[in-house]
This record gives C-alpha cells, structure tokens and sequence, in this order.
C-alpha cells in the first residue's frame, strides 16, 4: 500500500463520546491555537458522528502542540486517539465528483488550457527570438572573420604592421 502524505495541520480525533459534538471538540482544541475547521462525519443510518472527528489548525505547529497534549487525554469519560490525518480519498474530477455535478471544475480546466496555450505561445517566441540572436550572432562572427583576412592582407603590405603583429606574438 502506498503511503499517504499528511495533512499537517489537520488532526484526526477518534474514541469521542456519543455527547460531543463539533462546538465541544472545538473547545477542547482552542486553547493550542486558531482553529480553521472542525468536522464529526455523521452515519447517514443513525445521523449521529461515528465517534470520530477532524480539527482543522492554521498553523502546523498549533496542530503538533494539540496532538502532542490531546493524544491520550480524556474527554466525556472516553480516552482520545489524535493523530495527523490522511488527506482524504477523491473519487474523480479534481475535488471529487460524489458531491458535485460534472462540469463544477470546467471552468479550472479551460483556465488551464488558455496557460498552457500561453506558455506553448511564449514558449515559441523565445525559440523564435533565440534562433534569430544565434543568426544574427553567426553573421557577425563571419563578418569579423573576413575582416581578420582583410587585415592579414593589409599587414603583408605594412611592414609596420607586420613589426607590431609580430612582436605581440612574441610577448605573448
């Protein structure tokens, strides 16, 4: 089975007692920090939670400070398992289709669409622009070639030049 990365800053809260409820798994939680969410699945059978829940921290370390001080502790007379929770299944789509119609992330796909058409857009001009410069680049280092030749040719008629030429050489 493959591992499951962890939602760090949510917590998995199991063994609640049939009495708690969201306001009360909230209270019992607050004290580590600001808390974004909680959730208690209900059983659609009963309507009641199934004697687990999620809390939901901003910040990682308000959810570590919890696990490390809730995990073990009791609440309503029932000792509590806290743990990071798995993120949860998808069943399709991006967000998952079991709740929502079919075309809810139609409008995300077709953003990502008119991206990555503007990304293959740019992606052209600079290879374009690239080709260009690499030209460009190409004639001017056989325009300097030529004009190496043609000083050649005027160093053999310069006896001058051809005294400064070849004590370079000879310094270098």
């Amino acid at each position: 089975m493959a591992q499951q990365a962890v939602q760090k800053n949510t917590l998995y809260v199991g063994g609640l007692a049939e009495e708690v409820n969201e306001a009360i798994l909230h209270a019992a939680f607050i004290p580590f920090g600001d808390i974004k969410d909680v959730k208690t699945p209900l059983d659609q059978a009963t309507q009641k939670h199934r004697s687990f829940g999620f809390v939901t921290f901003l910040e990682k370390e308000d959810a570590s400070a919890a696990m490390d001080n809730m995990d073990g502790a009791e609440l309503y007379g029932r000792v509590l398992t806290v743990n990071y929770a798995l993120p949860e299944r998808i069943k399709g789509g991006e967000q998952g289709w079991a709740a929502q119609p079919i075309w809810a992330d139609a409008d995300t796909w077709f953003e990502r669409q008119q991206q990555e058409e503007e990304m293959q857009r740019i992606q052209a001009e600079n290879q374009a622009a690239m080709r260009a410069a690499e030209e460009l680049h190409r004639k001017k280092m056989a325009d300097e070639r030529e004009g190496e030749k043609e000083d050649d040719t005027e160093m053999k008629d310069d006896p001058m030049a051809r005294a400064e030429a070849e004590a370079l050489k000879q310094t270098s």
